[in-house]
């Protein structure tokens, strides 16, 4: 192990504009990630996620942690019930989630996909 720390004080991301692959199914969202760490194997991602509202199909293949800085939305995991977050939710959505990843008022998040 190279680096067992990694500090991310000194992290300048650049913003990505619409790279997210889920499918749209309603409005016209958009999103800007600004990742401030992917390993060198990319299989681990950490930075912050603004979309704005719309409505998406998803289908989760990594486990993600949220963490809710602005804004609303409803998760709709396939034969359950919605889930209403806001801001101030922390969550973990588990590898082979599929559903509606719906956004209704802007939201910015914190994310860790491993």
């Amino acid at each position: 192990m190279s680096n067992p720390i990694i500090v991310l004080r000194d992290t300048t991301p650049l913003p990505v504009v619409d790279a997210c692959k889920w499918e749209r199914i309603g409005g016209d969202p958009h999103t800007v990630n600004l990742n401030a760490y992917t390993s060198a194997d990319g299989e681990k991602i950490m930075g912050t996620w603004i979309c704005t509202p719309g409505k998406w199909y998803v289908e989760y293949v990594k486990w993600e942690y949220c963490d809710f800085q602005e804004g609303y939305c409803i998760i709709t995991p396939e034969g359950k019930d919605p889930i209403h977050l806001k801001a101030g939710d922390k969550f973990i959505i588990e590898p082979g989630m599929k559903g509606t990843w719906e956004v209704v008022e802007t939201v910015r998040k914190y994310f860790v996909f491993a």
